[in-house]
């Protein structure tokens, strides 16, 4: 196993929370617990992180708990796995995730699903380079789901989910430590716009991660925003024959948290009152004000859009064929990266494929080059 280090000022700035630096004006909006922003479904990562729209199966609760009760299955589940930051040469981070659903009838279904996300061996040190201890850091989330057709097109879905995220323990520089923890819920649309065949389309909107800040100290002014996010996405399947479909589909999706002040000067320094006005601001009043708060005003706000666009193609329902691209601006993170996956069915269990292709050299390398995932999905009761 690997050992990772990470200097006991990076674990603070991590459990700090967001705080950007004026360097050729990169501002990025960061939040804690960022696992929940990683796409654990492996169809949808194969087709550029796209979700929001797509046909639904087990995986639906991480994109759009609101198109389940549209499955032709009278349950499923779904169990998907992924090394993570390979390209960085660590070999004990992964992010694993279970989920499922039951209909109940044909007008509602339950749902549940978990996620896991292994951090690996990190050796801690003080600023001086000092050993101080090893920790294996931990994140997961778990979610309840309900969902039910409002009518023959519309459906919509709740989820509440409790999140715990252990990335620390202990006292360091005068500072206790703690797993911090929080609940939170989503409300999520689908549209089914498409015909008895599957051609057609179909649009979705979600609100995701809705719920109370968390901390990592017993300091009240050190609570972080969770990735609350608000997203768009829309999909069209053109069904050429018993044989031959093609989905088309794209998800837009915004941070529904604040920009960070900007840190400015050559020893890094920054106003202290904006600050304290960012970490302040009450749950409700950070989603809405995040749609106007950046510095850099309207066109800084459609900067911090991002974009993901895929395709699926799919031969006599067994073989599926996947590509994707996923964009974000380069000063709000920069990801970008194109996608392929890939399924194979036989009854009822699918086998499916997605892979991150490399991009960007040296410095510039993107970490999430060579991210592959594989998943399970079992259907029982299809029509």
């Amino acid at each position: 196993m690997k050992k990772v280090t990470l200097k006991l000022t990076a674990l603070v700035m991590l459990l700090g929370g967001a705080i950007a630096v004026n360097a050729q004006n990169i501002n990025v909006v960061t939040s804690a617990v960022p696992f929940l922003r990683i796409t654990p479904d492996t169809r949808s990562a194969g087709m550029g992180d796209i979700g929001i729209a797509t046909s639904p199966d087990a995986n639906s609760n991480f994109a759009n708990i609101g198109r389940t009760p549209f499955s032709n299955s009278k349950a499923s589940i779904a169990v998907n796995y992924s090394p993570w930051l390979r390209d960085l040469a660590v070999n004990d981070v992964f992010i694993a995730s279970l989920a499922g659903f039951y209909k109940i009838d044909d007008q509602s279904a339950i749902s549940a699903s978990m996620r896991y996300f292994k951090l690996g061996q990190i050796q801690f040190t003080d600023q001086t380079g000092n050993d101080l201890q090893i920790y294996n850091p931990k994140e997961f989330a778990i979610d309840l789901g309900y969902s039910r057709k409002l009518s023959s097109k519309f459906g919509l879905g709740i989820a509440i989910r409790y999140i715990n995220s252990n990335l620390s323990s202990g006292n360091f520089n005068g500072q206790n430590y703690k797993a911090g923890s929080s609940v939170a819920g989503d409300l999520h649309l689908y549209h089914h716009g498409a015909k008895e065949n599957g051609q057609g389309f179909n649009w979705g909107l979600t609100l995701s991660n809705l719920g109370s800040k968390i901390s990592y100290s017993s300091d009240a002014t050190q609570k972080d925003y969770i990735p609350a996010n608000i997203g768009l996405g829309a999909t069209y399947t053109k069904v050429f024959d018993e044989s031959n479909k093609i989905t088309f589909g794209v998800d837009v999706n915004k941070l529904l948290v604040p920009t960070p002040p900007v840190l400015t000067g050559t020893n890094v320094t920054f106003d202290s009152t904006k600050l304290a006005e960012y970490r302040g601001r009450s749950v409700v009043s950070s989603w809405i004000r995040s749609f106007g708060d950046a510095d850099g005003h309207l066109n800084e706000e459609i900067q911090e859009i991002n974009i993901g666009a895929g395709a699926e193609y799919w031969y006599n329902n067994q073989f599926g064929f996947r590509a994707g691209y996923f964009y974000e601006n380069k000063q709000k993170g920069n990801r970008k990266y194109i996608t392929v996956g890939a399924s194979v069915k036989y009854s009822i269990a699918a086998l499916n494929f997605a892979y991150v292709f490399a991009n960007g050299s040296g410095t510039t390398r993107n970490p999430l080059s060579n991210t592959y995932r594989f998943g399970l999905v079992f259907d029982f009761g299809g029509k």
